[in-house]
């Protein structure tokens, strides 16, 4: 037996509904005939009698009942199917392949998923925690569609690349640590330290800080895990270089009050960019992804500047508070 033909499925629905040939075909807009030869078809197909007709129009058999019923179903399915495939080919569904860091996981991504959940829901975001180079690999190799990295990029990576947001990087330090209000190379150099993995970008970019001052020391206990290796300072393991996250959950605050943030002096900053391959190259449910961080690296830049702010006036208090007492 041959495949249901959907049109002859839709037109014997709409027979039942309106109970004759000649307002199926005006509903349809189908001529007469081609009714006719629908429903024909169709019981030749199934080699059974769907339709009784008389003068007062038609009516269905058991037969026909039992289809009408199914049908209905068969066609919202296929009515669904097709405005996905076209809600896909639009951008407003589909899954996008989302590469970040722990620290944007943890803190910031929640907001910006929110964000996205709220303007496209039918738009699923497939994240993966991966470093910079395993990122760039990734979208070179279409593995992934966006990431989320940390700068430097390396030479020739091939990506579109837009500044995302810049965080200040803070020394935190064990609670009983006598710090000072800022913490430089040479003071931090000979104190344990609890860094991320040597094979990150964002331990070559602490090292770079040590290094501008003269000085290379060697990490007691490297983790790949911005929350593992808070908890570390908070047990009193070492001091640790990371950056400050400006949408911290409240209940990681609690953790904050265990240890001791100081800044840096030098300054050093955390340089978070969107790479992504050309726009002609991205799956269509991929170009709102990246309208809704674009929006939120804008919002970044207020918020910036505001904890800049209040961080100098942080570091002012606690310089001054000892000559103060």
């Amino acid at each position: 037996m041959r495949a249901l033909n959907l049109d002859q499925l839709r037109t014997l629905v709409s027979i039942a509904d309106l109970g004759t040939f000649a307002a199926a075909a005006q509903a349809l807009h189908l001529a007469a005939p081609t009714v006719s030869l629908h429903i024909s078809e169709l019981e030749a197909r199934l080699d059974a009698a769907l339709l009784l007709r008389g003068k007062r129009g038609a009516q269905l058999t058991p037969a026909g009942q039992v289809l009408v019923q199914k049908g209905r179903e068969l066609l919202r399915d296929a009515d669904a199917a097709v405005e996905l495939v076209a809600r896909h080919a639009r951008g407003q569904a589909g899954r996008v392949r989302l590469a970040t860091q722990t620290g944007v996981l943890v803190y910031l991504l929640p907001q910006v998923l929110a964000r996205l959940k709220a303007l496209h829901p039918t738009i699923e975001v497939e994240v993966a925690v991966l470093g910079t180079h395993h990122t760039l690999a990734g979208l070179r190799e279409g593995r992934q569609d966006l990431g989320l990295v940390t700068l430097p990029l390396p030479a020739g990576h091939g990506q579109c690349s837009e500044p995302w947001r810049s965080d200040p990087m803070l020394a935190y330090m064990p609670f009983d640590w006598d710090a000072p209000a800022q913490v430089t190379p040479a003071w931090l150099a000979d104190k344990p330290l609890i860094l991320n993995d040597s094979s990150t970008q964002m331990y070559r970019h602490t090292m770079a800080w040590f290094g501008q001052a003269g000085f290379s020391p060697v990490a007691r206990i490297e983790l790949n895990y911005t929350e593992a290796i808070k908890s570390m300072v908070v047990a009193g393991y070492g001091a640790s270089l990371m950056p400050q996250e400006l949408a911290e959950a409240p209940h990681v605050l609690g953790v904050h009050e265990r240890m001791q943030l100081r800044p840096l002096l030098p300054a050093l900053t955390r340089e978070l960019v969107l790479v992504y391959p050309e726009p002609a190259l991205l799956p269509p449910a991929a170009l709102p992804v990246l309208e809704v961080l674009r929006e939120f690296a804008q919002a970044a830049l207020t918020l910036n500047a505001s904890a800049a702010h209040a961080s100098s006036a942080r570091a002012r208090s606690s310089a001054a508070a000892p000559t103060a007492a």
